[in-house]
């Protein structure tokens, strides 16, 4: 499961700019090996987790696996078939602000020709150009 804050200061977030390079988060920590966003995106917390389940069911358990992002932001929609106006929609979910260069997920523990198929398969989940990194 993706964490997402239980409580945030404000309902809605304002969307703000994504442009430049992640200040941190840039570095392996935990890992051996890693997987590296290399444009701007916002991931939803279903998209994290997909690649997370596409990661650990290629695993089969094995080794760790870190998740380096975190589902902070909310993001709104509107129902469907409304007219314009009325003001902005309710919150519909959570969203991590993702920069190029941040690390998404890291592994441990496998070797390196199995951390590059998962990875593999985890990428196909996301909706950003990523790449794989390693010690």
């Amino acid at each position: 499961m993706v964490l997402q804050p239980t409580k945030t200061k404000f309902r809605k977030a304002q969307r703000g700019r994504l442009r430049g390079k992640a200040a941190t988060g840039t570095k392996l920590i935990y890992g051996e090996f890693g997987l590296q966003a290399a444009e701007c995106m916002h991931l939803k917390t279903n998209q994290i987790e997909s690649a997370r389940k596409a990661i650990m069911h290629y695993l089969k358990r094995g080794g760790k696996l870190w998740i380096r992002v975190l589902a902070d932001k909310t993001y709104t929609s509107r129902p469907a078939e409304t007219r314009m106006g009325g003001g902005k929609g309710a919150p519909a979910g959570y969203a991590a602000a993702v920069r190029p260069g941040h690390i998404i997920f890291e592994v441990a523990g496998v070797s390196k020709e199995d951390a590059a198929v998962a990875f593999r398969l985890a990428q196909f989940k996301l909706p950003l150009k990523t790449r794989i990194v390693s010690v």
